[in-house]
């Protein structure tokens, strides 16, 4: 019965070998790499303010902020346009009886001292709610561009802010 098990055992273990394999998952590690930068300053409240100032120009709300911790949480809520559909979907959306309405996107970003510079890091998470108020899909944000146009907008108003213009 043994000798019989071993040839299956072999051929079940050869076959997810001939499949394609997704690509593995970006780490924890990979994921703050492009959610961080460093800056060449040892003002931490002066790189603080000018994540503030990116923040508030790109229509988010400040919720909270500490300085001394060198933290701060923001949100920017959206309406959303999700029942304009093509008329094939007219029968299908006469019945639907929920639709999303709004999505929050909501930031964090954590400013901290380094030796001699000052390390910034932001994460932004959507969250998207139905016209009943349920929570339809919740996402970490996990596109390496929006970090980087975020931080060019950064990099910009720490220069702003570095000039005192």
């Amino acid at each position: 019965m043994r000798r019989g098990m071993l040839p299956l055992l072999l051929a079940v273990l050869a076959v997810p070998g001939c499949a394609t394999v997704a690509p593995p998952p970006e780490t924890q590690l990979q994921l703050r790499a492009f959610q961080s930068r460093v800056y060449e300053t040892q003002d931490t409240k002066m790189v603080l303010k000018a994540v503030l100032n990116v923040l508030q120009d790109e229509g988010f709300i400040v919720k909270g902020a500490d300085s001394d911790l060198g933290f701060l949480t923001a949100i920017r809520e959206m309406e959303v346009e999700d029942r304009s559909f093509s008329a094939s979907f007219s029968r299908w959306l006469s019945r639907k009886d929920h639709w999303d309405k709004t999505t929050t996107i909501e930031a964090t970003a954590n400013v901290s001292p380094i030796l001699t510079k000052t390390r910034v890091r932001v994460n932004f998470q959507t969250k998207t709610v139905d016209n009943k108020g349920r929570i339809s899909r919740i996402e970490v944000l996990h596109d390496e561009a929006f970090y980087q146009e975020f931080f060019a907008k950064v990099d910009k108003g720490v220069f702003i802010e570095k000039e005192k213009l």
